[in-house]
């Protein structure tokens, strides 16, 4: 079994106990959803103003989409707006690296205010070398698998991350439409969760919306990236709370649990 003597700098990171539903038990009384605002689709010339619209609609966790032209076909932002983001708003900001060579700007988005950083398994030569960088640097680690990239690549590396990014999408633009394959990958992490006896978050990036967002709470994903439904129209604090509403309505009304029993 997988254990903290392992992976102690990694299990300091991870919340609480496990139940048999896969969730941590001392969160099973309270909403294990969140919405994290992304800003990739937010108005860059009143972004702190955006923000702060999104954190009163209820986003709990602010997602940077890092993208480097290379690893995919778009170029976005870096360390400095991570540094200006970090002044204005004391919300964790969670930075998801769609770049090539990750382990060369970890240290970077660590002095500029990263809280939880995010890597490509399909960009990572040495991935677990990378999360521990990750780590070491005290940021909370997470791997993202491409939706073409199968869950169970990831395994090993599994004991070693805060959450898991299912791109729902492929990655690279806003706006795309939810690929609906990607719940049977959210369950299939829950049952590995469930398992290895793991602490481990399951977020979504790609395609949450009101027509969609139920589906994903119910297939098992806890925290979801949201970007047009969120700043698309013009109203992040209303959309956020609308988004955010309907996310809790479908975890009300009953997740996936894991057939898995531990031992």
């Amino acid at each position: 079994m997988w254990g903290e003597a392992e992976y102690p700098d990694f299990w300091r990171v991870l919340m609480g106990r496990k139940s048999h539903s896969g969730r941590p038990a001392d969160t099973l009384n309270t909403p294990m959803v969140e919405l994290l605002p992304s800003i990739l689709s937010a108005d860059f010339a009143h972004l702190a103003d955006q923000v702060a619209a999104a954190e009163q609609g209820g986003g709990t966790v602010i997602h940077v989409d890092v993208m480097d032209g290379h690893f995919v076909p778009n170029i976005t932002l870096g360390p400095p707006v991570v540094k200006s983001l970090r002044k204005v708003t004391k919300l964790p900001l969670d930075c998801h690296l769609m770049i090539e060579n990750p382990d060369a700007f970890i240290p970077a988005f660590a002095d500029a205010g990263a809280n939880w950083v995010s890597v490509h398994q399909e960009a990572c030569r040495h991935l677990h070398r990378t999360l521990e960088l990750i780590a070491q640097h005290g940021m909370k680690p997470g791997v993202v698998l491409n939706p073409a990239t199968r869950v169970n690549l990831i395994k090993d590396i599994l004991p070693m991350v805060h959450h898991v990014l299912i791109m729902s999408v492929n990655p690279g633009f806003g706006g795309q439409k939810f690929i609906p394959f990607s719940l049977d990958k959210i369950r299939h992490l829950v049952d590995l969760r469930q398992e290895l006896g793991l602490k481990f978050r399951i977020e979504v990036d790609g395609g949450v919306t009101q027509e969609t967002v139920a589906s994903i709470v119910q297939a098992g994903a806890e925290l979801l990236v949201a970007g047009n439904a969120v700043f698309g129209s013009g109203n992040p604090t209303w959309d956020a709370q609308e988004l955010l509403s309907a996310a809790r309505e479908a975890e009300a009304a009953g997740v996936y649990t894991s057939p898995v029993r531990l031992g």
